[in-house]
């Protein structure tokens, strides 16, 4: 507030994106207003058209499809795996076609996709790939960070997320071919970028654009936090060891699955989740839970079978594993300031469920 600046792009926004920069290693960060305008943003960079086809998981928020959509392109959705909850690269090779512009893979729970092998698929039939990382800032597939691996990447600062300013994104720019015009595009169409930077004695009206830089004021309470993020992350890693170790043998004689992480991935520690034996199973545990003083909420509702997705094509049947899923999936309370008194608590009333 001492500096005076509290509109979009400017110091802190800077000095958020500096440091994402260096912990990822990625080429260019523009901060934006959420994951869905970066998402946004991602969809007119690639220039995807009317009658493009973009490869989505079905189970994922809406945004991920949305943002393609927006620029008439036809979503295709993919089922997920079982284990992860990801995008099932095993489908995926079967759904590219000659109108495929993007495979949009989503690093569910912070728990990284199956990187090397969509790559490999997106490499040889030449479609880009966009990773939706909303989950998984900080988390890793076989060393590298997630959000590096596709031509662009998209990061949620929501106010569910491990680091937060309320509502806010970011987007990753792999290609350094794509920066100048995302900057461009970020600010309303105007090269602003080029003429702060020296380059130009002006600046205009250059191409098409919006306002998709968040004020600074949320860049600046994001920072602070990302300046923390060691102890955050420390936060959220005992959060989610401690039900993880408390729930095993509950979780095993009670048929009900617990995350899965595969070795060669850390895991973001965006969440618990729980998969029930039963679509009844979770629609009794749900007050069961609300009665002992116990929030938990299911998550997506599988988009091949929303009002949308229908009219994209989509129809029950399709997605076997997503619309499972969105039946039977629990998560448990997760927030920093989670303590492990309240953590028993919510597994003594998971106990005390019947099945």
């Amino acid at each position: 507030m001492r500096i005076g600046q509290i509109g979009g792009g400017q110091a802190f926004t800077g000095k958020c994106q500096a440091l994402i920069e260096g912990l990822l290693g990625v080429p260019k960060v523009l901060l934006t207003t959420s994951c869905t305008h970066a998402l946004e943003m991602a969809a007119h960079l690639l220039d995807v058209r009317p009658g493009d086809e973009v490869i989505v998981p079905a189970f994922t928020f809406v945004s991920t499809a949305n943002a393609f959509v927006l620029r008439g392109a036809r979503p295709i959705f993919v089922d997920v795996r079982p284990d992860t909850l990801n995008m099932d690269e095993r489908r995926l090779e079967r759904l590219v076609t000659a109108r495929t512009r993007a495979i949009v893979p989503v690093h569910y729970a912070g728990v990284a996709c199956e990187m090397s092998a969509i790559m490999e698929i997106a490499a040889r039939r030449g479609v880009a790939v966009v990773e939706d990382n909303a989950h998984g800032f900080l988390g890793r597939y076989q060393g590298k960070p997630l959000g590096t691996f596709g031509a662009l990447a998209a990061l949620s600062f929501h106010e569910t997320k491990n680091f937060t300013c309320g509502e806010g994104g970011a987007l990753l720019l792999n290609d350094p071919r794509l920066v100048e015009r995302a900057e461009i595009l970020r600010d309303k169409g105007t090269d602003r970028a080029r003429f702060l930077q020296g380059r130009v004695d002006k600046y205009t009206w250059v191409d098409v654009g919006s306002s998709y830089a968040p004020s600074d004021i949320l860049a600046a309470f994001l920072c602070g936090q990302l300046e923390r993020r060691t102890a955050i992350q420390r936060k959220r890693r005992r959060i989610w060891e401690f039900y993880h170790a408390r729930l095993a043998a509950w979780a095993e004689r009670s048929g009900v699955r617990v995350p899965t992480v595969p070795a060669d991935r850390e895991q973001a520690y965006h969440m618990y989740y729980l998969v029930l034996p039963s679509a009844d199973a979770r629609r009794r545990m749900i007050p069961h839970l609300e009665r002992r003083g116990v929030a938990s909420v299911f998550h997506y509702s599988p988009l091949h079978v929303s009002p949308m997705g229908r009219k994209f094509g989509g129809k029950p049947g399709d997605c076997p594993v997503a619309e499972s899923l969105g039946a039977r999936l629990l998560r448990l309370p997760f927030f920093n300031a989670l303590t492990e008194r309240a953590q028993e608590s919510v597994v003594s009333a998971l106990e005390a469920f019947e099945f």
